[in-house]
């Protein structure tokens, strides 16, 4: 049994519900004792592929749900009916009706683990849901490429290979972990492929 602090709230992303390789989902707001202390955060633009409709919802107990919903009025306008009705379907039909989804983005994570594991000097960690993959490029760093660019940052990598070859990723200093880059694998096959090629041959 977890022993409740009284003044201690814990906000929980729980986003990427859906897109968990592991095992079940276990989300904090079940756990008795601490329920009221959690505020649960998600929505359906991750595992429901509904970025455009811009939904998001949060469990707390009713006076936070009310504060947050005083500052949500101010600060951007409601959605729209179809929106909500949308979302609201997504939400209550059957998960398994999203797991080829789950499944498409296994089959993605694995393929870029084995690409990326092909370029020497990256240090890779297996993801164990989501759709991104945050290698550490440490080693890369004060490299100079075929063409005389220095990459002395992860943000001197992503920026050569968004200039040269058109392949985005983003600075790991946005994370917090300047020596990492994050490359996300919610694209086509086809595409993370080509990508893939194009980095390496470019600076490796």
């Amino acid at each position: 049994m977890i022993k409740s602090k009284p003044d201690f709230f814990v906000v929980s992303d729980e986003i990427y519900e859906h897109i968990n390789y592991t095992g079940e989902h276990a989300s904090l707001g079940t756990i008795p004792g601490i329920f009221d202390q959690v505020i649960t955060v998600n929505g359906v633009s991750k595992a429901f592929a509904m970025t455009g409709y811009r939904i998001g919802y949060l469990g707390a107990p009713t006076w936070i749900a009310k504060a947050c919903s005083k500052m949500q009025g101010q600060v951007t306008s409601a959605p729209s009916g179809v929106s909500q009705m949308a979302a609201k379907a997504a939400v209550l039909a059957d998960p398994s009706s999203v797991s080829y989804m789950k499944d498409a983005f296994l089959k993605r994570r694995d393929m870029m683990l084995e690409k990326l594991g092909e370029i020497p000097g990256l240090k890779l960690n297996v993801p164990e849901g989501a759709f991104y993959i945050f290698p550490n490029c440490m080693e890369l760093l004060g490299t100079v490429t075929d063409d005389g660019k220095e990459i002395n940052t992860s943000s001197d990598l992503c920026m050569y290979l968004l200039q040269a070859e058109n392949v985005a990723l983003v600075a790991g200093d946005a994370f917090g972990a300047a020596e990492c880059f994050r490359l996300s694998y919610a694209a086509s096959e086809e595409m993370l492929v080509e990508a893939s090629r194009r980095s390496v041959s470019s600076i490796w």
